[in-house]
């Protein structure tokens, strides 16, 4: 595994960029993968929320400073793709953007790549039901166990937002999950 400065050094060398960029991918496809599909929900999307990500991503590379770490920089590349997919699709088919979570929540119960037990439907049920900032801070602390310092770059808010918005989230999904009891 080539560290993190080395990466960002060869993809911003035009003679090594390729073979960097195949690195970088290997590297981070799957974390991607998991932190798209936790906003998308569903994984035909999720596929090409992330391919539009590695391209965005590889056509920025150069404007990177490396004032940030290069997996927040890529993260929040992710989740502002991820967000201007989901206000695209809502535009298109003229329904608001928590419409389409609604109905990508109803999916998910047929999708065959989701293969959650109830109780995990209902907590992604839980976590639909927040506003989208909620649910971008709960899904990045509780499941990706980023630190608030990290949360703070990535989504450029404070910390204390942050905690804040972490603390209220988790307040709303027991309330959701103990209201909802089918377990």
């Amino acid at each position: 595994m080539v560290t993190e400065q080395d990466l960002v050094t060869a993809l911003q060398n035009s003679k090594q960029k390729e073979a960097a960029f195949r690195e970088l991918v290997s590297q981070y496809k799957k974390q991607l993968y998991w932190h798209i599909r936790k906003i998308v929900l569903n994984h035909d999307d999720t596929d090409d929320v992330l391919q539009n990500t590695f391209i965005k991503i590889y056509r920025n590379i150069d404007s990177f400073k490396g004032d940030s770490k290069l997996y927040t920089w890529m993260y929040r590349i992710a989740t502002n793709e991820s967000i201007t997919f989901i206000n695209k699709r809502a535009k298109r088919k003229q329904i608001s953007s928590e419409e389409i979570k609604e109905s990508t929540l109803k999916n998910l119960e047929t999708d065959v790549y989701f293969e959650g037990k109830t109780i995990q439907l209902q907590l992604q049920k839980a976590i639909a039901s927040l506003p989208p900032k909620q649910q971008l801070v709960f899904n990045m602390k509780y499941f990706d166990d980023h630190t608030y310092d990290e949360l703070s770059e990535i989504l450029e808010t404070s910390v204390g937002g942050l905690k804040s918005s972490y603390h209220i989230a988790v307040k709303k999904i027991t309330e959701y999950l103990k209201a909802n009891e089918t377990f």
